[in-house]
């Protein structure tokens, strides 16, 4: 993300605290990233002098970045793409359960949503996408918009049993109508339910579900 202006990039050791901890409190998905692979995590606990982060959920990923050096970690919230480097990751143990452990970033980047352009799918007609489940099962679901980091989608159905945060999948088929069809390997980031206001002024949780791939 060094492509980005300065104006992005912070550097007081408060503010960069601040963004962590907010993560952290939004229990937002995290993607750690690394030559030759990647896994999903999120924030578990953070103080001006450590930075403690979940393990992945396949053991050899786990073992993978342990091994690694300049490890980058972003994420993407609703109103900003946060992106930072550490050097290394050493295994520790939070509540009993082992974890990645680390010095906080000097710096991180904090692009705003304006400068971080998604693309939004047309309504109708709709793009559809569809994979495989562990269980040979046929997953589809909708495409709701592309970013520079991944693409977006919803689930109009309820959730299967067996999909879970940082499932990857191979060649995900997303038919874009005229524009043709697509194969492409993808992880899922991260599963969040959609809540609507009905008449009563009453917040509900229906379907679609959303899906986030990188």
């Amino acid at each position: 993300m060094s492509h980005y202006h300065e104006q992005f990039l912070k550097q007081n050791p408060l503010a960069v605290l601040g963004v962590l901890r907010d993560l952290h409190k939004a229990a937002i998905p995290l993607r750690i990233s690394w030559n030759g692979g990647q896994l999903i995590s999120k924030i578990l606990a953070i103080t001006p002098d450590k930075l403690v982060l979940d393990f992945g959920s396949q053991a050899e990923d786990n073992i993978a970045v342990l091994k690694a050096q300049h490890i980058t970690i972003t994420a993407e919230t609703q109103g900003a793409k946060v992106e930072f480097t550490v050097e290394q990751l050493q295994q520790s143990e939070y509540l009993q359960l082992p974890a990645f452990i680390t010095i906080p970033p000097p710096t991180l980047w904090f692009v705003q949503r304006r400068r971080y352009f998604r693309i939004s799918a047309p309504l109708h007609p709709p793009y559809f996408c569809q994979t495989k489940l562990a269980d040979n099962s046929t997953l589809r679901f909708r495409l709701y918009d592309l970013s520079l980091g991944g693409m977006g989608a919803l689930l109009e159905t309820a959730k299967p049993a067996g999909l879970h945060e940082g499932m990857r999948f191979a060649q995900i088929e997303v038919n874009m109508g005229q524009w043709g069809v697509f194969h492409f390997d993808a992880q899922l980031i991260s599963i969040s339910e959609r809540k609507v206001i009905d008449g009563k002024n009453e917040t509900i949780t229906t379907p679609p579900s959303e899906l986030p791939f990188s």
